[in-house]
């Protein structure tokens, strides 16, 4: 009598894509008032890193905000948008 072994398949999981939510630097708003945007946008963004996001978008052009899945990007872009800033999003490569 023999014993057969089945290796069960490996589940192997992909990641989902990543997309960066730019903020670009404007003419318009207040630097604090897109500082408490930025916080009240992002969830566990510190008041600190929304100043230096801020800054970067100011001195730059364009800042980094967040790096997540696709509908976050979107959701955290168009709120920005909707409060008067100026945000894009691309994919993180």
């Amino acid at each position: 009598m023999s014993v057969e072994i089945l290796a069960k398949p490996s589940t192997v999981r992909k990641l989902a894509p990543r997309y960066r939510v730019l903020l670009h630097n404007d003419d318009f708003n207040s630097m604090e008032y897109v500082v408490a945007v930025l916080i009240k946008t992002v969830p566990n963004l510190s008041e600190p890193q929304a100043v230096n996001i801020m800054m970067e978008a100011h001195s730059h052009g364009l800042a980094l905000v967040i790096t997540c899945a696709l509908e976050h990007a979107e959701f955290y872009s168009e709120t920005l948008n909707t409060h008067g800033l100026s945000s894009t999003i691309e994919p993180d490569e």
